[in-house]
Protein backbone atom coordinates (compact mmCIF):
# COMPACT_ATOMS: atom_id res chain seq x y z
CA UNK A 1 0.00 0.00 0.00
CA UNK A 2 1.68 3.42 -0.91
CA UNK A 3 -1.09 5.74 1.10
CA UNK A 4 -3.41 5.12 3.88
CA UNK A 5 -6.79 4.25 2.98
CA UNK A 6 -8.66 7.22 2.91
CA UNK A 7 -6.21 8.61 1.20
CA UNK A 8 -5.81 6.72 -1.63
CA UNK A 9 -10.37 6.96 -2.18
CA UNK A 10 -9.87 10.32 -1.87
CA UNK A 11 -7.05 10.56 -4.64
CA UNK A 12 -9.49 8.08 -6.61
CA UNK A 13 -12.58 10.30 -6.07
CA UNK A 14 -10.33 13.03 -7.51
CA UNK A 15 -9.71 11.34 -10.45
CA UNK A 16 -13.23 10.26 -11.34
CA UNK A 17 -14.17 14.19 -10.65
CA UNK A 18 -11.57 15.17 -12.98
CA UNK A 19 -13.05 12.48 -15.83
CA UNK A 20 -15.59 13.35 -15.64
CA UNK A 21 -15.21 15.83 -17.94
CA UNK A 22 -12.45 14.00 -19.88
CA UNK A 23 -12.42 13.21 -23.70
CA UNK A 24 -15.32 16.23 -24.55
CA UNK A 25 -17.58 14.83 -22.70
CA UNK A 26 -19.43 16.16 -19.50
CA UNK A 27 -21.00 13.85 -16.88
CA UNK A 28 -21.89 16.41 -14.25
CA UNK A 29 -23.85 18.69 -16.59
CA UNK A 30 -26.66 18.85 -14.06
CA UNK A 31 -27.68 18.63 -10.11
CA UNK A 32 -29.03 15.21 -10.47
CA UNK A 33 -25.74 14.14 -12.25
CA UNK A 34 -23.64 15.68 -9.30
CA UNK A 35 -25.99 14.00 -7.04
CA UNK A 36 -25.22 9.99 -8.55
CA UNK A 37 -21.59 11.01 -9.03
CA UNK A 38 -21.59 12.26 -5.10
CA UNK A 39 -23.57 8.82 -4.16
CA UNK A 40 -21.07 6.39 -6.31
CA UNK A 41 -18.14 8.01 -4.26
CA UNK A 42 -19.80 7.81 -1.19
CA UNK A 43 -19.62 11.87 -0.42
CA UNK A 44 -22.12 12.81 2.46
CA UNK A 45 -22.44 15.86 4.38
CA UNK A 46 -24.97 19.14 3.63
CA UNK A 47 -26.07 19.77 -0.04
CA UNK A 48 -27.35 23.01 -1.73
CA UNK A 49 -28.11 21.27 -4.77
CA UNK A 50 -28.43 24.22 -6.56
CA UNK A 51 -26.79 25.48 -9.98
CA UNK A 52 -24.45 27.72 -8.12
CA UNK A 53 -23.26 24.55 -6.32
CA UNK A 54 -22.94 22.76 -9.34
CA UNK A 55 -20.33 25.36 -10.90
CA UNK A 56 -18.61 25.45 -7.75
CA UNK A 57 -17.32 21.50 -8.20
CA UNK A 58 -16.94 22.53 -11.86
CA UNK A 59 -14.39 25.05 -10.62
CA UNK A 60 -12.90 22.67 -8.13
CA UNK A 61 -12.45 20.21 -11.53
CA UNK A 62 -10.56 22.56 -12.98
CA UNK A 63 -8.50 23.49 -10.21
CA UNK A 64 -7.95 19.81 -9.83
CA UNK A 65 -7.20 19.16 -13.48
CA UNK A 66 -4.21 22.05 -13.17
CA UNK A 67 -2.50 20.12 -9.90
CA UNK A 68 -2.89 16.96 -11.50
CA UNK A 69 -0.36 17.82 -14.44
CA UNK A 70 1.57 20.62 -12.59
CA UNK A 71 5.30 20.79 -10.86
CA UNK A 72 5.28 20.23 -6.98
CA UNK A 73 5.82 23.70 -6.69
CA UNK A 74 2.58 24.89 -8.19
CA UNK A 75 0.90 21.86 -6.98
CA UNK A 76 1.76 22.90 -3.18
CA UNK A 77 1.10 26.26 -4.12
CA UNK A 78 -2.73 25.09 -5.26
CA UNK A 79 -3.09 22.23 -2.29
CA UNK A 80 -2.14 25.35 0.11
CA UNK A 81 -4.82 27.55 -1.15
CA UNK A 82 -7.64 24.96 -1.38
CA UNK A 83 -6.70 24.62 2.37
CA UNK A 84 -6.63 27.99 3.40
CA UNK A 85 -9.93 29.43 1.36
CA UNK A 86 -11.54 26.49 3.43
CA UNK A 87 -10.12 27.45 6.57
CA UNK A 88 -9.57 23.80 6.96
CA UNK A 89 -8.64 22.53 10.55
CA UNK A 90 -7.75 18.76 10.36
CA UNK A 91 -9.46 16.26 13.05
CA UNK A 92 -10.26 12.86 12.92
CA UNK A 93 -13.65 11.40 12.72
CA UNK A 94 -15.56 8.11 12.58
CA UNK A 95 -18.86 7.59 10.72
CA UNK A 96 -20.93 5.56 8.82
CA UNK A 97 -18.70 1.96 7.33
CA UNK A 98 -15.01 4.46 8.06
CA UNK A 99 -13.21 4.15 11.04
CA UNK A 100 -10.72 7.09 12.44
CA UNK A 101 -9.80 8.91 9.85
CA UNK A 102 -9.42 12.67 8.87
CA UNK A 103 -11.51 15.17 8.12
CA UNK A 104 -10.42 19.09 7.66
CA UNK A 105 -14.44 20.85 7.24
CA UNK A 106 -17.60 20.43 9.20
CA UNK A 107 -20.40 18.15 7.40
CA UNK A 108 -21.75 21.44 7.20
CA UNK A 109 -19.35 23.72 5.13
CA UNK A 110 -20.14 24.03 1.36
CA UNK A 111 -20.07 20.96 -1.01
CA UNK A 112 -16.81 22.09 -3.00
CA UNK A 113 -14.74 23.54 -0.16
CA UNK A 114 -15.54 19.79 1.69
CA UNK A 115 -14.29 17.77 -1.79
CA UNK A 116 -11.51 20.32 -2.20
CA UNK A 117 -10.31 20.00 1.45
CA UNK A 118 -10.80 16.17 1.18
CA UNK A 119 -8.84 16.19 -2.41
CA UNK A 120 -6.17 18.57 -1.11
CA UNK A 121 -5.57 16.80 2.01
CA UNK A 122 -4.96 13.50 -0.09
CA UNK A 123 -2.39 15.60 -2.26
CA UNK A 124 -0.61 16.69 0.51
CA UNK A 125 0.19 12.84 1.43
CA UNK A 126 1.34 12.60 -2.31
CA UNK A 127 3.79 15.73 -1.93
CA UNK A 128 5.42 15.02 1.04
CA UNK A 129 5.72 11.55 -0.06
CA UNK A 130 7.51 12.44 -3.38
CA UNK A 131 4.76 10.25 -5.60
CA UNK A 132 3.93 12.95 -7.94
CA UNK A 133 4.46 10.60 -11.03
CA UNK A 134 2.04 8.19 -9.73
CA UNK A 135 -0.85 11.29 -10.86
CA UNK A 136 -0.67 10.81 -14.79
CA UNK A 137 -2.39 11.61 -17.76
CA UNK A 138 -3.46 8.20 -20.26
CA UNK A 139 -1.39 7.36 -22.93
CA UNK A 140 -3.95 6.46 -25.08
CA UNK A 141 -4.42 8.04 -28.43
CA UNK A 142 -6.58 11.18 -28.25
CA UNK A 143 -7.43 10.69 -24.01
CA UNK A 144 -6.88 13.12 -22.10
CA UNK A 145 -8.37 11.25 -18.72
CA UNK A 146 -6.32 10.99 -15.56
CA UNK A 147 -4.52 7.98 -14.02
CA UNK A 148 -3.44 7.06 -10.75
CA UNK A 149 -0.88 4.49 -10.58
CA UNK A 150 -0.92 2.50 -7.18
CA UNK A 151 0.59 -0.13 -8.81
CA UNK A 152 3.79 -1.28 -6.83
CA UNK A 153 5.64 -1.45 -10.62
CA UNK A 154 5.04 2.02 -11.32
CA UNK A 155 3.47 0.02 -14.31
CA UNK A 156 -0.39 1.80 -14.92
CA UNK A 157 -1.01 4.07 -18.27
CA UNK A 158 -4.23 3.93 -19.20
CA UNK A 159 -7.09 5.35 -17.66
CA UNK A 160 -10.35 3.44 -16.67
CA UNK A 161 -12.63 5.59 -18.66
CA UNK A 162 -13.11 3.62 -22.05
CA UNK A 163 -10.69 1.15 -23.91
CA UNK A 164 -7.17 2.64 -24.16
CA UNK A 165 -5.61 -0.21 -23.07
CA UNK A 166 -7.42 -2.45 -24.82
CA UNK A 167 -7.15 -0.14 -28.37
CA UNK A 168 -3.36 -0.12 -27.61
CA UNK A 169 -2.71 -3.80 -27.13
CA UNK A 170 -4.49 -5.01 -29.97
CA UNK A 171 -2.72 -2.03 -32.53
CA UNK A 172 0.66 -3.45 -30.45
CA UNK A 173 -0.86 -6.64 -31.69
CA UNK A 174 -1.35 -5.80 -35.50
CA UNK A 175 1.50 -3.90 -35.84
CA UNK A 176 3.66 -6.73 -34.73
CA UNK A 177 1.61 -9.40 -37.01
CA UNK A 178 1.67 -6.84 -39.77
CA UNK A 179 6.00 -6.56 -39.52
CA UNK A 180 5.98 -10.76 -38.96
CA UNK A 181 3.37 -11.43 -42.05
Amino acid sequence: MVFAPDTEVALRTVVHLINSASNGTESLGTVADLDRFLEAEGFTGARARDAAELASVHKLRSELAGVWTSDEDSAVESVNRLLRDARALPQLMKHDQWDWHLHATTREAPLADRMGTEAAMALVDVIRSKEMDRMLVCEGDDCDAVVLDLTRNRSKRYCDTGNCANRAHVAAYRARQAKAG
